[in-house]
C-alpha cells in the first residue's frame, strides 16, 4: 500500500466539518437478541447510524436475566462502544472537535479516549501524510457532568475465546480445551473460516456466541467520493464489544490471541504499529479502564501473549484438523480464500513452513509463494531488507528471519525455492537461536492458564 498525500484535502475537511458529534446510543434487550444503534452527526450534513445485533438463543436464561438486571452496567457497556465506533465515522474529516452528548467522561477518561485514537490511528495519519500531534490532533467535550462509577459483577470462570479464523486463535481454543475449562467461542460477523474453526474445535452453531455488526452505508459513499479513508484500530472495538459479550454469557474471562510479535513498531524508529490495538500496552490499558470505569468483574487478557510466532506456528503445525479450514488472509476474507499476493499470505507461508513443510504449506494456502518472483519487494518488507515492514498483522523482522534461517538449514541449496536462494545469496546461513520453551515475562495471563502454554510447548 503506498502513501497518499493527503494533507490539504485534511485540513480544508477540518475547516469545513469542526464539529463531530456523539448524539446518542441506544441498547434493548429483546427475546431475540441485543439490539444496539449509535447516532452520529457530521455537522448538519450527515447522519451515521451504525448497529449492532447479538442473537441469545444459545444463551442461559439466568445469564440473559442477570444481564437485563444490570441496565446501567449494559448503557455503560453500549456508550463506550459507541467510542470506539465513532472513530470509523470521525476519521471521514477529522473534525477537530468530538462532542460526547449521552454521557460523562472524566478528564482521564478523556485523555485516555486520546491516547487510544492517536495511537489507534497512526497507521492511518501515516499513510495519508498527515501530521498530527497528540495534543492537538483532537479535543473531546463530554457535554454530560454526571459521573457514573463502576459496577460489581457475578460471572463464572467461563472464557469466551474471539476467533478470527487464523491459526493464533484456534491455538488458543486448543490449548484451552486440554485444561477442561468451560469455553465459548466469539465471532463477529460469522463467515466461512471463523465457523469452520469453530466446527473443527468441535464446537456446532448453538455452542457459539456471535456479534453481528453492521457499518453505515454512508460511510462507504462517503469513502467513494474521496472522503479520507484508512485503518482504524479493530481490536480495540472488539474489546469493547466483547465486554458486551462476557456479561451476556455471564463468562467472566475473554482470552484474546494476540501475541508477543504485536509490541514491534511498523515504522522503524517511531510508535507507528499497524497492530496497536494488539499490543501489550493497549491491553494494559483497556484493562486499567475497564476496570476503572466500567467493572472489575471483568477479565480481559491476551492468552497467546506470552509466546512469539515460532511458538504458535510450531503448534498450530500439529493442528490438522484446521488446516483445511483456516485463513489469516484479509484480501480473500469475503470469498473465504487465500488471496496468494498479500504480505500476511507470504508470511503464513514463510511462518509455517520450517514445521509443516514448504510443500505442504503451499498445498494450504493454494499457492506457492515462495517461488513467486512478484513477491519479492514485501519479502524483502517482511525480513527487513526493504525499509519498512507491511502494515499487516505479520510476526516481527526477527521471527521472519529466524523461519528462513530455519528452512536454509532443513535444505540443500539446489532445493530452495526461488525467493530463499536470493534471501540466501545475501544473508547467507547461519543456525538461528530460537528457545521454542521460553515465555515473555510481559503478560496478563492468569497463573492457573499460564501451565497450560508450558506443556504446550514441550
Amino acid at each position: 500500500m503506498q502513501k497518499s498525500d493527503h494533507s490539504d484535502l485534511y485540513q480544508r475537511l477540518r475547516q469545513e466539518y469542526p464539529v463531530f458529534e456523539y448524539q446518542h446510543y441506544s441498547v434493548e434487550v429483546t427475546p431475540e437478541g441485543v439490539y444496539m444503534e449509535f447516532v452520529f452527526n457530521l455537522g448538519s450534513r450527515y447522519t451515521f447510524r451504525p448497529k449492532a445485533f447479538i442473537p441469545v438463543r444459545n444463551l442461559q436464561p439466568e445469564s440473559l436475566d442477570y444481564a437485563i438486571n444490570q441496565p446501567g452496567l449494559l448503557n455503560n457497556i453500549a456508550f463506550n462502544i459507541g467510542m470506539i465506533e465513532l472513530i470509523s465515522y470521525w476519521k471521514a474529516t477529522c473534525a477537530p472537535v468530538i462532542k460526547v452528548k449521552p454521557a460523562s467522561l472524566t478528564p482521564e477518561q478523556v485523555n485516555w479516549w486520546k491516547k487510544l485514537y492517536f495511537n489507534g490511528m497512526g497507521e492511518f495519519f501515516y499513510m495519508n501524510s498527515l501530521s498530527v500531534d497528540a495534543d492537538s490532533f483532537v479535543e473531546i467535550i463530554p457535554e454530560v457532568t454526571d459521573q457514573s462509577g463502576t459496577f460489581p459483577v457475578n460471572l463464572s470462570e467461563g472464557i469466551l475465546v474471539p476467533l478470527g479464523g487464523g491459526k493464533d486463535s484456534v491455538v488458543t481454543l486448543e490449548i484451552l480445551k486440554k485444561g477442561n475449562r468451560d469455553i465459548m467461542p466469539l465471532i463477529m460477523n460469522p463467515r466461512g473460516a471463523t465457523v469452520h474453526s469453530a466446527t473443527a474445535g468441535g464446537f456446532d452453531n448453538d455452542d457459539i456466541f456471535s456479534i453481528q455488526r453492521n457499518i453505515d452505508p454512508l460511510l462507504l459513499k462517503l469513502n467513494e467520493q474521496g472522503f479520507l479513508n484508512g485503518h482504524t484500530p479493530f481490536s480495540a472495538m472488539l474489546a469493547f464489544y466483547t465486554l458486551m459479550a462476557a456479561l451476556l454469557s455471564g463468562y467472566r474471562h475473554i482470552a484474546l490471541s494476540n501475541e508477543s510479535s504485536a509490541n514491534e513498531a511498523t515504522v522503524p524508529g517511531t510508535k507507528i504499529n499497524h497492530q496497536y490495538s494488539k499490543s501489550f500496552e493497549f491491553e494494559s490499558a483497556f484493562r486499567d479502564y475497564c476496570n476503572k470505569y466500567i467493572s472489575p468483574g471483568f477479565n480481559y487478557f491476551s492468552f497467546l501473549r506470552p509466546l512469539g510466532e515460532l511458538q504458535i506456528a510450531k503448534i498450530f503445525s500439529g493442528l490438522k484438523q484446521y488446516h483445511e479450514v483456516f485463513r489469516s488472509c484479509n484480501a480473500g476474507s469475503k470469498t473465504d480464500s487465500w488471496c496468494g499476493k498479500c504480505p500476511k499470505c507470504l508470511f503464513t507461508s514463510i511462518i509455517l513452513s520450517p514445521f509443516a513443510g514448504i510443500g505442504e504449506t503451499a498445498r494450504m494456502l493454494g499457492h506457492d509463494m515462495l517461488n513467486d518472483p512478484e513477491m519479492q519487494d514485501t519479502f524483502d518488507e517482511l525480513c527487513g531488507i526493504a525499509e519498512n515492514k507491511p502494515f499487516e498483522c505479520v510476526g516481527t523482522i526477527d521471527e521472519v528471519n529466524n523461519a528462513l534461517q530455519m528452512m536454509l538449514q532443513q535444505h540443500r541449496p539446489e532445493e530452495l525455492p526461488l525467493l530463499l536462494k536470493k534471501y540466501e545469496a545475501i544473508r547467507g546461513r547461519f543456525n538461528p537461536e530460537v528457545n521454542f520453551s521460553a515465555l515473555n515475562s510481559e503478560h496478563c495471563v492468569p497463573p492457573q492458564l499460564l501451565n497450560l502454554l508450558k506443556e504446550a510447548l514441550q
